[in-house]
């Protein structure tokens, strides 16, 4: 395992930039995704990692070596794609073992590497199938398998869980996730889908438009979001996002559309318009005796989605905004109801126009 350190790298292609001036450090046997929407340059970032795109400026180091000049095959990194690229013709030992035979390795290396990584994928019993007698999943094992028989200093995984349906995505990445721990190897991974990220990762790195918007663990990207683009699309589903005033800074409240306030303490600089935000899990339908004490504010149900564990119902306010909330997973609650919906005045954010995080405090 080797620590990836990238420096103020930069790429463009003619006159589109797609990575801007970015810098990172992946810890030595550190699991870290790449997150972010289609065009945020998270792939092009790990195929200049890789060697397969070139570097226009700054520095790439893998292992303490200083590797953007370096060819692909000079790096000891193995990239598992999207695409198994598997050679249908070779069974799958052939297929685990044709890249140490390119290079030389004796044959007896060759069989302990190919034994040992289908021991750790627990696929001994397909060795000798061909890739049409195999499933997604397996298709997708024997590729990781090709990786792990390299032992390189990184692995890198570009979107590989894309082509498996939704079960064999669940189930795959769990292995995967056992992958890293048992080998402890230093592994980027790049993906769309927030929950293989919050699944898998130790940290998050969340691109946006060529630009890190933040880095973190799981649970900080969720809890605590830099701009409110990190805030709306990490968590499923997403978080909601209404227009309030800030009378004063410190502790005050914030007014709604509707005049509702609502008092917090979140460190603006200023009073003003803000985007306010709230997890659907800090919004809960209140049932019983309305208690005067805790914010609630007044919703029409309009769609209700009941999930099992819980429900989300999608409500109107009175000024027209949208709020989703949640209840129970054996919730009462029909489309067309009036209903009240608290909120955690301790779960709030506040963002300002350029999309900054105010937590409240």
């Amino acid at each position: 395992m080797a620590e990836i350190r990238l420096e103020n790298v930069s790429k463009s292609f003619g006159s589109v930039s797609v990575i801007s001036n970015i810098s990172l450090t992946v810890n030595a046997g550190e699991l870290m995704v790449f997150l972010g929407p289609s065009g945020s340059g998270k792939s092009t970032l790990l195929r200049m990692i890789a060697g397969l795109e070139t570097i226009d400026s700054g520095s790439l180091t893998i292992g303490g070596i200083r590797s953007e000049a370096l060819p692909p095959g000079h790096r000891n990194v193995a990239m598992v794609f999207q695409n198994y690229a598997l050679y249908p013709h070779m069974s799958v030992r052939d297929n685990m073992a044709f890249g140490l035979e390119n290079i030389g390795l004796p044959a007896a290396e060759i069989e302990t590497r190919v034994l040992m990584a289908a021991r750790m994928l627990e696929m001994e019993n397909l060795l000798s199938r061909k890739p049409a007698q195999l499933s997604g999943g397996q298709r997708q094992r024997v590729a990781i398998g090709r990786a792990i028989v390299k032992e390189p200093k990184a692995f890198l995984f570009d979107e590989p869980l894309s082509n498996l349906d939704a079960a064999l995505r669940v189930r795959t990445r769990v292995e995967l996730a056992q992958l890293h721990q048992r080998m402890k190897s230093t592994m980027i991974y790049v993906t769309h889908d927030q929950t293989e990220a919050m699944t898998l990762a130790d940290r998050i790195v969340v691109l946006n438009q060529c630009k890190i918007e933040q880095i973190g663990t799981p649970m900080e990207v969720y809890l605590k979001p830099a701009s409110r683009f990190v805030a709306g699309f990490i968590g499923s589903p997403g978080m909601n996002f209404l227009s309030v005033d800030v009378i004063r800074p410190g502790r005050t409240p914030i007014r709604f559309g509707n005049g509702f306030e609502l008092e917090i303490e979140a460190p603006v600089p200023a009073p003003g318009r803000f985007d306010l935000g709230i997890r659907p899990e800090s919004v809960r339908i209140m049932t019983g005796e309305i208690d005067p004490s805790r914010p609630s504010i007044e919703a029409q149900v309009g769609v209700v989605e009941q999930l099992g564990e819980r429900t989300l119902a999608y409500c109107t306010l009175e000024d027209g905004s949208q709020l989703i909330a949640q209840d129970a997973g054996r919730s009462e609650v029909r489309p067309g109801d009036r209903v009240r919906v608290g909120l955690d005045p301790l779960a709030v954010h506040l963002f300002d126009a350029d999309g900054k995080s105010y937590q409240a405090i």
